[in-house]
């Protein structure tokens, strides 16, 4: 059985710079951010691209980068599973599994809690990877 290769023959990563360039806005910088921080948090992310967003996963699904046309949403797809001690979570808050961040235009980024959320999310994956 063939995998399907990325879109156009473009890697995972090639598609995200795409899609923070063409974005031109404060939109495009702060997904920018987070991918720096994602991958600072875990240097062995690996990017992905599906359901036209970016994607970053380290032994299952970490969160999703989606834009909108107010808000960059970082959707953790275990994070009712993880410790959020700093609050970052602030949507998709009554679902069983699933948790977010939305990001707004000018809001400062709690750089610290959000790489310690990331690695619990890792963690998390590795845990049901390994266990």
């Amino acid at each position: 059985m063939r995998k399907s290769g990325p879109q156009g023959g473009k890697s995972p990563s090639r598609m995200i710079d795409e899609r923070i360039k063409e974005l031109d806005d404060w939109r495009g910088r702060m997904l920018s951010r987070l991918r720096t921080l994602i991958k600072q948090a875990d240097p062995e992310v690996v990017e992905e691209w599906k359901w036209r967003v970016p994607v970053w996963s380290h032994d299952g699904l970490i969160c999703t980068g989606e834009t909108y046309k107010s808000v960059v949403k970082m959707t953790f797809p275990r994070g009712a599973a993880l410790e959020d001690p700093s609050g970052l979570f602030n949507s998709s808050l009554d679902g069983n599994t699933r948790r977010a961040i939305d990001f707004h235009e000018g809001e400062k980024i709690d750089e610290k809690a959000l790489k310690a959320l990331i690695r619990a999310a890792v963690t998390l994956n590795a845990s049901r990877a390994h266990g």
